[in-house]
């Protein structure tokens, strides 16, 4: 029994992680790929100072946009599954995309 507490108390915590933490981080380093993409081509004054990137800004710009298309796809099936719940149905990703289906 102490066992199954456990081990759901373990799934608990790894989704808690997974989307309370990593999608903001996610999305924190599509900022800063964005940031350093966009500072790559200006001109520092004196009383800036801007690490420079190694990274080429089109690869900073397409890293940041993938980024963001995670933290959009998470938001969109965590309301589809929501909907679906308020529907009182199920969501089955079977075929890739997540379809609702009728709870058993």
């Amino acid at each position: 029994m102490f066992t199954l507490f456990l081990e759901a108390a373990g799934q608990v915590a790894l989704a808690a992680l997974l989307l309370g933490a990593g999608l903001p981080a996610l999305f924190a380093v599509g900022v800063r790929s964005f940031t350093l993409a966009g500072a790559a081509g200006r001109p520092v004054t004196d009383d800036e100072t801007v690490t420079p990137s190694r990274i080429p800004a089109p690869l900073l710009r397409t890293i940041g946009t993938l980024c963001f298309a995670l933290v959009v796809a998470a938001v969109a099936i965590g309301l589809t599954v929501i909907i679906a719940t308020g529907f009182g149905q199920e969501v089955s990703f079977e075929n890739i995309v997540p379809t609702f289906v009728p709870k058993d």
